[in-house]
């Protein structure tokens, strides 16, 4: 363990603070607060601080009626990564996912996150698919868990 709080943003200052590091990371596809707003209500949104400074985020996509596919997503600022605190907010983003029933795990990775991609693939997923979402230019990477 690293001494992380993880907790789910219960106010706009835990929500702004994930909205940073969704833009921190992603900074092609910036989020505003009301963005971030509307996904918390639809997904498991969590924020990680080790000793009070936001070191990153996770989103667990819960899986939907017609499939058993959740996508989990680990976040970490770059000032804070190869330490393994993606690893760890991978595993709970893993766990969350499969309490809420999912027999498949995917992930969704912006294209141009090299850190993202070779995290992915290191941890056993395997790209399925590259689109570009309507009004931008570079593709996102879906990958699955073999």
């Amino acid at each position: 363990m690293h001494d992380l709080s993880i907790r789910q943003p219960d106010d706009d200052a835990a929500l702004q603070d994930w909205q940073f590091v969704h833009n921190a990371t992603i900074p092609d596809h910036p989020l505003s607060l009301e963005d971030v707003r509307e996904r918390a209500r639809r997904h498991r949104l969590e924020v990680a601080y080790r000793s009070d400074i936001l070191i990153g985020s996770s989103t667990v996509r819960p899986p939907t009626d017609d499939t058993a596919a959740a996508t989990v997503i680990a976040r970490v600022l770059p000032a804070h990564r190869r330490q393994g605190l993606g690893e760890e907010l991978y595993e709970r983003g893993l766990e969350a996912a499969r309490a809420l029933g999912a027999s498949v795990i995917e992930t969704v990775v912006f294209s141009t996150n090299v850190d993202g991609l070779r995290f992915a693939l290191r941890h056993g997923f395997v790209e399925t698919e590259r689109y570009v979402l309507p009004g931008e230019s570079l593709p996102w990477v879906e990958l699955r868990l073999s």
